[in-house]
């Protein structure tokens, strides 16, 4: 990164399922990397621990820190409120930390209009396929199929969001994905625009 003592802030946004998660868990491995931890409404998923995946509140809470201005962005998705603390990322950046951020698209416009004086760059991933989608929800959803149908009502909604983003990926191979990332977080470089836009009319066919 560059030799500025501040931070900057690195959103990675996609479909529900294509990724992303797993991704930001990667790259906040590097040296000087930090996740930003979300509070949320929903329940904890069988693998997730409190302080760790998410801080898991209760709806009346996460409206008293709405009121009280404790988020740099929140929004509802599926029925819950994600939130990302204002005040840890802050400390965050200005202890020098890159902060990498697991936020839909509504989340990512309210950091992006608020302009901050941070570096700031929005990647968008995209699965291989819409089958490859289906199959890796069923998965992490322990085929609780209702809950993948709600997944996918907001699929075609979310893929409409990816020319807002600096740089867009294809998640068809996690560490040839990742490598893309870090090396467009480190250099700003740009994308294909024409492959991606064949690739989500393909996903929306």
């Amino acid at each position: 990164m560059s030799g500025s003592k501040k931070g900057g802030m690195f959103i990675l946004s996609s479909p529900s399922g294509a990724g992303k998660t797993t991704l930001v868990k990667k790259i906040s491995r590097n040296k000087n990397f930090s996740i930003s931890i979300s509070h949320t409404t929903r329940n904890p998923r069988y693998n997730e621990k409190d302080g760790q995946d998410y801080y898991f509140v209760s709806k009346n809470n996460f409206k008293k820190l709405i009121k009280k201005n404790e988020f740099l962005e929140y929004a509802k998705v599926f029925d819950n409120y994600y939130g990302s603390s204002k005040r840890l990322v802050i400390n965050e950046l200005k202890k020098g930390k890159n902060v990498i951020f697991d936020i839909d698209w509504q989340g990512t416009r309210q950091i992006r209009n608020k302009k901050l004086n941070y570096k700031l760059i929005t990647i968008f991933v995209l699965p291989p396929s819409k089958k490859e989608l289906i199959n890796r929800l069923v998965k992490r959803e322990k085929k609780n199929l209702k809950t993948v149908k709600k997944r996918m009502k907001g699929f075609k909604r979310d893929l409409s969001k990816w020319r807002e983003y600096d740089f867009v990926v294809i998640n068809d191979d996690l560490k040839k994905c990742y490598s893309k990332i870090m090396f467009a977080i480190r250099n700003k470089i740009l994308f294909d625009h024409n492959k991606i836009r064949m690739h989500v009319e393909k996903l929306l066919s």
